[in-house]
């Protein structure tokens, strides 16, 4: 086992437990942090897999999970947007201590691989993954602005 797996594994082991527990308990405002912070913490272990494997099929996954995972938050902040008025998520810890684990294994993972086509891919993942968490947090904090399909007038 080299440094990268296990920096992968504990990684994945803390984050997904907290994800799992935010999903498996509490309000309704825990549950879609914990859906959107398991996105943002798989990522990075793939990443971290990624090199410790010498799998880079492992950075196309992560790119296609940080393309996706936001848009699932997005999904779920739409449909739950009324139920979440009544009680509003606060995700602004959680999602900027997700966004500087994914800042600092992309440039920790851009500085061994060198420049290239595959730094290239790295910062294209983690630009998708901050970005998109961001984004896919704002949206669930918004949501409980807005009610269900009523609009201003």
């Amino acid at each position: 086992m080299n440094g990268w797996i296990l920096a992968a594994t504990l990684t994945l082991a803390a984050g997904l437990t907290a994800a799992l527990w935010g999903v498996a308990t509490g309000p309704l405002r825990r549950r879609v942090v914990a859906q959107n912070l398991s996105t943002a913490v798989a990522c990075p272990g793939l990443l971290l897999l990624a090199q410790g494997y010498d799998r880079p099929s492992y950075v196309d996954l992560a790119l296609v999970l940080a393309l996706l995972g936001p848009v699932g938050t997005l999904v779920f902040a739409r449909l739950l947007a009324g139920e979440l008025a009544a009680d509003p998520p606060r995700a602004r810890g959680v999602t900027w201590a997700a966004a500087g684990l994914a800042a600092v294994v992309v440039l920790a993972l851009c500085a061994v691989t060198g420049p290239g086509r595959a730094m290239a891919k790295l910062l294209v993942t983690g630009a998708l993954l901050i970005g998109g968490n961001l984004v896919a947090s704002r949206a669930l904090t918004g949501a409980a602005g807005e009610t269900g399909g009523t609009g201003r007038g």
